[in-house]
């Protein structure tokens, strides 16, 4: 087996991503949403955009709002059908919740894009599952489960933020209790895009 892609679905601000560093080991191309703003060289993906491997087929869909240039991947194995089976979900939305929005814009900026973002997201069936890039124990979230996978149909129903589908209740959610900061986070953010030097 080959690695052909490496993803950061987001430029964390939580800690220093290795990306850069295993794509570079395996020869694969390292993969960010191409509004990113990386000073580095990468694979600039957009909205839309299926990247193929096979008999599997990954659709980048840019759900912006824990950062601006958050995607996701949404992955059919066409073997099996021809529609998603499963998405990878970075800090979007995670099992109980979704992602806090002011680690790189604004809180209330962030939460306006996210509730698009839970939109897209809502758009797919209930059966897809849901692999998110965090879970319980990270900063990125509130109240997040132990459970590292679910499905979009569990989430619907028992994700009190995915749950919200009012945007001005949305928003007003996810500007409550937000977890405290962490330390460097823009210093981290700025050391991921390349922008100051890496330890």
């Amino acid at each position: 087996m080959s690695i052909r892609f490496v993803f950061d679905t987001h430029v964390h601000a939580d800690h220093r991503s290795s990306g850069r560093e295993l794509a570079r080991e395996s020869g694969a191309d390292y993969v960010l949403y191409k509004g990113a703003g990386a000073i580095y060289k990468y694979r600039g993906v957009r909205d839309g955009e299926r990247l193929e491997l096979g008999n599997i087929a990954v659709d980048v869909l840019h759900v912006p709002g824990h950062t601006p240039e958050h995607i996701a991947l949404a992955v059919t194995d066409r073997t099996r059908a021809n529609e998603p089976w499963l998405v990878f979900t970075g800090h979007t939305l995670m099992v109980g919740d979704m992602g806090r929005t002011e680690l790189a814009t604004t809180a209330e900026d962030g939460a306006r894009a996210l509730f698009e973002s839970a939109q897209r997201l809502r758009a797919l069936h209930d059966h897809v599952a849901v692999l998110p890039g965090a879970f319980s124990g990270s900063v990125c979230g509130r109240g997040l489960s132990g459970n590292p996978v679910s499905t979009i149909g569990f989430e619907r129903r028992y994700n009190k933020a995915f749950g919200v589908i009012d945007r001005d209740a949305f928003i007003a959610y996810m500007l409550r209790d937000t977890p405290p900061r962490p330390a460097d986070a823009a210093q981290i953010r700025a050391e991921n895009l390349g922008l100051q030097h890496q330890a």
